[in-house]
């Protein structure tokens, strides 16, 4: 089953396996995404923190312009779409 989802962001770093498992599991479920890394952008990184209840872990998933959260939110969201 594919979402109804048509913008999905997820903002990422290179050494977080949950990152890879989120762009994973998008991939398997035909989700289109696109991928902006944190890497070296703390700026950004604070920003979206501020913006998402200080959340600061990687991933974190925006679909439709709405926060998800991260892998776990994703998945969960996902599977409640099945």
């Amino acid at each position: 089953m594919t979402t109804t989802f048509k913008n999905v962001i997820i903002y990422t770093t290179n050494v977080c396996p949950y990152c890879q498992q989120a762009k994973r599991l998008l991939t398997e479920r035909e989700i289109p995404f696109e991928e902006i890394s944190l890497e070296g952008n703390n700026e950004l990184r604070t920003q979206l923190s501020q913006e998402n209840n200080g959340w600061r872990t990687v991933p974190m998933i925006f679909a439709d312009k709405k926060f998800i959260g991260g892998y776990d939110d994703l998945h969960a969201l996902l599977k409640s779409q099945d």
